[in-house]
């Protein structure tokens, strides 16, 4: 082997060696470089899972909260019918009362009255079947009025009107004006409230 030769081993194994001492280095490098790739995916990957997590349970607050809300609003829905059918029911019942009952709940009515004079008006139904002391039972229960001849669009009950004054005794009025403790009443008895 000349010197020449000598000169190009030496000059090859060098390169070799620095070949060999870059691709170590560059696997060293590629081997941090995923070990931190791998340690931020980690990180990002639990983060995004915390984030997701946390979506859920505001995705599962809300829909329990709605649908409480629903079941409620349902439930109140409900109870507003059956109290309906029943102040429906109430009404039916008094119209349907035989003539003794149904004018003994008129002097009920009437003896209520602020306004104790004054003009009644009744149904055309309720004026047929008007009792003969009529008048006399609605003083006994502290109302002076005559009855006027002249029917009103009411479907039971009556209006009294005294001057400027106007007493609205319409039976489906009067439940009305009563619905709130009625309620109170069928919300106690109905539903155990």
């Amino acid at each position: 082997m000349n010197g020449r030769e000598m000169i190009l081993d030496r000059i090859k194994a060098d390169c070799e060696q620095r070949i060999k001492a870059v691709k170590d280095n560059t696997a060293q490098q590629i081997a941090e470089i995923k070990e931190q790739a791998q340690s931020q995916a980690d990180k990002n990957s639990a983060e995004i899972a915390r984030r997701a997590g946390e979506k859920v349970k505001q995705i599962n607050a809300s829909s329990k909260s709605r649908a409480e809300l629903e079941t409620r609003n349902a439930v109140l829905r409900r109870k507003r019918k059956e109290i309906d059918i029943t102040l429906d029911a109430i009404l039916e019942y008094i119209l349907a009362l035989d003539d003794a009952q149904y004018f003994k709940f008129i002097y009920e009515l009437a003896s209520k009255l602020s306004v104790n004079e004054g003009e009644i008006y009744l149904n055309k139904r309720d004026l047929k079947r008007l009792p003969s002391d009529f008048s006399a039972q609605l003083e006994k229960s502290g109302v002076k009025a005559s009855v006027s001849k002249t029917a009103v669009d009411i479907c039971g009950g009556f209006i009294l009107k005294s001057g400027d004054i106007e007493e609205n005794m319409e039976i489906s009025a009067v439940i009305n004006s009563k619905r709130d403790g009625i309620e109170d009443i069928i919300n106690r008895e109905l539903f155990c409230e």
